[in-house]
């Protein structure tokens, strides 16, 4: 019977052993079809719907929509929700840089003072948080899960201005700087891409920059709060981390750089592999220069990244040590629908963008 057992192991060991690794994808060109054009404003603020197959943006006057795909005979038909979000006055325009959703609800911030956080829900919007000190800021925001949410923006104080939600978005209350990491001088966020805060679980991420570019990270859902150091670009007021994603609880990447300098390579693009505690920098003096969002392509084991800004499209299969540029199509931020097919939104429009070999 031993011996039956061992040479049952030792097969399967073989067996396992002998299987062909998975094939290392290569995308080589990208499809850009429209399917939402406005001219004359910016979109930011872009986020998948959580049970439908589209997106839900916001833009730089106030107003938003859904974007909505279905199938029929296997042509898409799409449709537009304009104002979704609207102006709650007469005298402010809303300038979104930020969307989030739920299950029940779209969540909108703006940048600026008085900042909005809206919610709207069963066609009505309704405003469940307002901060006017005359340096607010807010960057970006991103849900957990249904009930909690947090947002982050520029210091009002010595610190990042974090918000939380743990009633599913009823209220929304400030960290207190004692509980946070001190900001250096010069420390804030870019409100580029929507992208500065990553999560995975209850791990949770935020990217700085400016004059100062470190990692907030949070293990317990924004409870308890650390600080990393990172070596990318900094030391000015449009130097660092314009974006960040992490594929699993060790493996990240940030990239950024200084947007007045766009073709700038060096230094600007940055990957993790503990969870944040350390950084490398990759692809030194190559491939993309500046770009305001990063995301793993999903299913790629950590290696597939693409890499967006006003400058173009680039393409990594291999954690971002080198990259293919795929298009000079420029776009401010990208949503990840599957392996291979995305949402990108930029000046004026919001585009489908499919991957091929």
């Amino acid at each position: 019977m031993r011996f039956t057992i061992i040479c049952f192991v030792l097969i399967v060991l073989c067996s396992c052993h002998s299987e062909k690794p998975t094939k290392q994808r290569n995308f080589s060109k990208v499809e850009i079809n429209a399917l939402h054009e406005d001219t004359l404003f910016n979109i930011r603020a872009l986020e998948l719907l959580k049970k439908d197959r589209g997106c839900i943006f916001l833009n730089s006057d106030g107003r938003g929509g859904l974007v909505m795909e279905e199938l029929r005979a296997n042509k898409p038909d799409t449709t537009v929700v304009y104002d979704y979000f609207h102006k709650i006055n007469t005298n402010i325009i809303l300038n979104y840089r930020s969307v989030a959703t739920t299950n029940k609800d779209h969540y909108g911030l703006t940048i600026g003072s008085p900042a909005y956080l809206l919610r709207a829900a069963h066609e009505s919007l309704d405003t469940v948080y307002k901060e006017t000190h005359p340096k607010t800021f807010y960057d970006s925001m991103d849900f957990w899960n249904d009930q909690e949410g947090i947002a982050i923006g520029d210091p009002t104080d010595d610190c990042m201005s974090v918000i939380i939600t743990r009633d599913g978005g009823e209220t929304w209350a400030k960290l207190s700087c004692d509980d946070l990491p001190k900001a250096k001088e010069g420390e804030a966020a870019f409100a580029a891409s929507d992208t500065n805060i990553a999560i995975v679980g209850y791990h949770t991420w935020v990217a700085t920059g400016g004059k100062a570019s470190r990692i907030l990270y949070s293990p317990d859902k924004g409870k308890t709060w650390e600080l990393y150091d990172t070596p990318i670009i900094q030391g000015k007021e449009t130097t660092g981390m314009y974006s960040i994603d992490f594929y699993d609880e060790n493996n990240g990447f940030a990239i950024g750089g200084d947007y007045t300098k766009p073709n700038d390579t060096l230094n600007n693009k940055i990957r993790t592999q503990d969870g944040g505690k350390t950084w490398q920098v990759v692809a030194n003096g190559k491939g993309p220069g500046y770009r305001s969002c990063v995301q793993y392509v999903p299913n790629s084991n950590a290696k597939e990244l693409v890499a967006i800004g006003f400058k173009g499209i680039d393409y990594s299969n291999d954690a971002g040590e080198t990259w293919k540029h795929l298009s000079d199509e420029g776009f401010y931020t990208i949503r990840f629908l599957n392996d291979s097919v995305a949402y990108a939104a930029g000046k004026g429009r919001i585009s489908k963008l499919t991957f091929r070999e």
